[in-house]
């Protein structure tokens, strides 16, 4: 059996949809805390499954019979994210799974400004010392996250962001989960990790310029503004302190060149050209 968790996730529940359409739901087990938001595959044959992050037993009990795992990275932050991810693998290899595929990020390196990265970084030694066979899937920033690093610029084309000249190889979430469907139901792998990026990096200058011809706004442009101030700008808004500081931590990943990589590993698993940041753009106008 194939399992999922945080299959009610945005990158689990689409790699859930392309999942069912490659093998018999029944052979599918989608591991959630909470089952009613996954209240749309009811009685489709999908196997749905309650666990907490922070329960290993409850882990345990949801991987029952799994032989292949998606470990999908945590939502949470900080020690709280490494605990979660830790007891997600000591389940697995209690529980005899064979292989998992891990989220990773594109820079997992002691060095990075951003904070996922140690968390992922941690996992995947973890995984590495586990004796289970994996693949690391290490992405890039989402497409559908454009909208909210730019905030208000989706009104007037204008970018207030802390990225300097840093450039992003942003790739679609529902790229990437057609991806992972792919190799969660094809032939085994050895242990291997995989950048997974889109076809080019993008400043955000260049996506100020996709706005003025995608949008048309003419005042279209980014403003690097000093990383204080953004970080004050989310206090603002109610973000707080840790949240914060992981928004900001971003940023200065994106500024240190920590996304700027480009891989055709994602082309590759699609078959196809991925879509293009302009593509998805013009999608939401």
């Amino acid at each position: 059996m194939i399992a999922i968790t945080g299959a009610n996730g945005n990158l689990g529940k689409a790699t859930l949809s392309f999942l069912m359409k490659k093998t018999s739901p029944a052979d599918i087990v989608a591991i959630v805390r909470d089952a009613g938001k996954l209240s749309e595959f009811a009685g489709s044959g999908v196997k749905i499954r309650t666990a907490d992050y922070d329960d290993r037993e409850s882990l345990e009990k949801a991987l029952e019979g799994v032989h292949r795992l998606l470990q999908v990275s945590a939502s949470a932050t900080g020690v709280r994210a490494m605990a979660q991810e830790t007891r997600v693998v000591h389940a697995a290899v209690q529980c005899g799974v064979q292989e998992i595929v891990y989220t990773s990020t594109l820079f997992p390196h002691e060095s990075a400004h951003f904070q996922a990265a140690h968390v992922c970084r941690n996992t995947e030694e973890l995984i590495r010392q586990s004796g289970m066979r994996y693949v690391f899937f290490r992405n890039s920033m989402y497409h559908e996250t454009i909208p909210l690093f730019i905030g208000e610029a989706m009104g007037d084309g204008r970018i207030f962001y802390p990225s300097g000249s840093g450039r992003v190889s942003f790739a679609s979430r529902k790229d990437i989960a057609e991806a992972l469907s792919n190799v969660l139901t094809g032939p085994a792998f050895g242990n291997a990790a995989f950048e997974i990026t889109g076809a080019e990096a993008h400043g955000f200058g260049d996506i100020a310029l996709m706005l003025k011809d995608v949008a048309g706004y003419q005042e279209a442009a980014h403003i690097d503004i000093p990383a204080d101030d953004y970080r004050k700008g989310l206090l603002g808004f109610g973000l707080g302190e840790e949240e914060a500081d992981f928004y900001a931590s971003m940023a200065d990943g994106i500024r240190g060149g920590e996304f700027e990589k480009t891989h055709p590993s994602l082309e590759g698993f699609l078959g196809r050209k991925p879509l293009g940041v302009q593509e998805y753009l013009r999608g939401l106008f």
